[in-house]
């Protein structure tokens, strides 16, 4: 019975697509993978906007949507219905062709990126080797769609917004797939297949995550970090910074399209978020053995809303940065510490099974973090603030 409420998705998947003739079958199948991904994580897109503007209310001691629906969850519904109604205006010097592909290509490539997560046992859509690589491969065509809505808009805050944007994710990215690559060093494989089923494994009914190790620590916060900045998520959402530049490079967007970018970011966060637990936290496996029998599907998705949490308190909280301390400290710090922590997984791998491993790899990771903390991110003496009044 716990096998079976396992692999429900599966066996309904199989069921369907067997009322089918044989040579359909494996098209069936990709259709219904494809028809459920595109259902389930813009279900969760709604329900993590209203989840978000009532904690964000709670935290600036506000209460958040409450009028539409019980306890304000039609929210979305009518956010949804509002966006579909209101005029689609697009400016008169505007590329209207690239103008209207920009958010499309956007959602489609951030849609792509779900197809080789492993959301449960046995629970891909496309099994490959080099799945990880793919993932890269296409999450890099964002910011070409982000170039495209700055360029087309004819707009300059629109092309500034963008350029920021473009400038920030190629900064970020590079520490990414840096943090990434440590994973790829102890596994020995590029499909996230495989890097699951490496630390789906027990000793005395704790799990093997690399989260829990030191170098996969390093990683993960670095991950995070370079993933808040990819997703352009406080207090990285320079791009869209109000205060500066209107709304960024969707300053000339409306109606449903405006929804898609939003849509999109969205999207994003639960991808980098699933990717990040893939990664580290061990997918969808248990936190202990005891625990196996809850089905692999609920403990990916509450990784993945554990992470979303962490992404709506962090905004909550922090106030956004200028663009010279966020470039400063993709380059400074983030970037130096991630080719360091490369090193360090070398060493983790080649000095052997014992506590002497523990000692000199976390001592590596601590002596970086404190001496590129006081020497590269020092602040500056600036002299005393003075104000002035008209008089």
């Amino acid at each position: 019975m716990i096998e079976k409420l396992d692999q429900i998705f599966v066996l309904l998947q199989q069921w369907i697509v067997g009322f089918l003739p044989a040579a359909l079958q494996p098209v069936a199948g990709v259709v219904l993978g494809v028809v459920a991904i595109v259902c389930v994580f813009p279900g969760l897109f709604a329900l993590t906007t209203v989840l978000e503007r009532k904690g964000l209310g709670r935290i600036q001691n506000r209460i958040g949507p409450n009028r539409v629906g019980p306890f304000g969850f039609f929210q979305p519904i009518a956010d949804g219905i509002k966006s579909l109604t209101k005029e689609d205006v697009v400016p008169t010097s505007a590329d209207a062709v690239v103008h209207f592909l920009a958010p499309v290509v956007l959602v489609v490539a951030v849609f792509l990126g779900f197809a080789v997560l492993p959301m449960g046992r046995n629970m891909v859509l496309v099994k490959m080797d080099a799945s990880l690589l793919f993932y890269f491969a296409i999450g890099a065509s964002t910011e070409l769609s982000i170039f495209m809505a700055g360029w087309s808009s004819r707009n300059k805050y629109s092309l500034l917004g963008a350029m920021r944007a473009v400038a920030q994710m190629i900064s970020y990215e590079v520490p990414l797939l840096l943090a990434s690559v440590v994973v790829v060093m102890m596994t020995g494989s590029l499909s996230l297949t495989d890097i699951v089923a490496a630390q789906n494994q027990y000793s005395s009914g704790f799990p093997h995550w690399y989260v829990f190790t030191p170098w996969g620590f390093a990683g993960f916060v670095l991950f995070a970090v370079a993933g808040t900045a990819e997703t352009n998520r406080s207090p990285f959402d320079l791009p869209e910074g109000e205060s500066e530049l209107v709304a960024g490079y969707f300053t000339e967007y409306s109606g449903f399209k405006f929804a898609l970018f939003f849509l999109g970011e969205y999207l994003a966060m639960f991808s980098i978020s699933a990717l990040g637990a893939t990664l580290f936290l061990g997918g969808w496996s248990a936190p202990f053995s005891f625990l196996q029998w809850i089905p692999s599907w609920i403990w990916f998705f509450g990784k993945v809303m554990l992470s979303i949490f962490g992404f709506i308190w962090v905004r909550g909280t922090l106030p956004r940065l200028r663009q010279d301390q966020l470039m400063n400290f993709a380059w400074k710090f983030v970037l130096p510490l991630s080719l360091l922590n490369l090193v360090v997984a070398g060493l983790w791998r080649f000095l052997g099974v014992g506590w002497e491993r523990w000692v000199v790899c976390s001592a590596i990771l601590l002596a970086a973090y404190v001496v590129m903390g006081r020497l590269g991110m020092h602040r500056e003496h600036f002299g005393p603030r003075r104000y002035r009044y008209a008089e």
